[in-house]
């Protein structure tokens, strides 16, 4: 199995594994709202309440699919791709004020989301684990102590960055 013969009818990160052209405005709008906007109404009221307690640190949640390409799934890559935009843009324009803004880019995690995704097909499951250097799936453990790092001291000199977590597939 190679992902041109993934199943079509599939539900993917949000939207169906089909060509841009096939996507209709009704999944832009969900996809777009969820993932950017939604990004940027907590950053709208982060920031302000940050301010006003001298500062933090913000870890926004993109996907290892903001860094990369990915197609049968433009939409949703186009929504992470603005949310590595906004970490970076806020990012600068906080910076002096004391307030870090990170992301964090999960690759294929063990969530019911990817469990929604996969269903029972354990041979898609086992393509997928084919695709990561690293040969497993990751736990979501793993993106919580990623999390954890960043809004933690030790990455006190980290803004406007992206700490991918995703098994080396961006690596690729």
């Amino acid at each position: 199995m190679d992902d041109s013969t993934l199943p079509s009818t599939m539900l993917f990160v949000g939207q169906d594994l089909t060509p841009l052209a096939e996507q209709t405005e009704t999944t832009y709008d969900r996809i777009m709202d969820i993932n950017a906007k939604g990004v940027w109404l907590c950053l709208k009221h982060e920031i302000p309440a940050m301010l006003k307690n001298g500062g933090g640190a913000i870890v926004n949640t993109s996907s290892g699919m903001g860094l990369v390409g990915g197609a049968r799934v433009p939409i949703y890559t186009a929504s992470k791709h603005a949310v590595e935009g906004l970490t970076k843009s806020v990012a600068l324009e906080y910076a002096l004020q004391g307030i870090r803004v990170n992301a964090v880019s999960p690759g294929l995690i063990q969530t019911e989301m990817l469990d929604r995704s996969v269903q029972t097909n354990t041979e898609l499951m086992e393509y997928f684990k084919t695709t990561l250097p690293m040969g497993r799936i990751g736990t979501p453990q793993e993106v919580v102590n990623a999390v954890l790092w960043l809004c933690s001291d030790a990455s006190s000199f980290v803004t406007g960055q992206s700490l991918t977590v995703d098994g080396g597939y961006t690596a690729q």
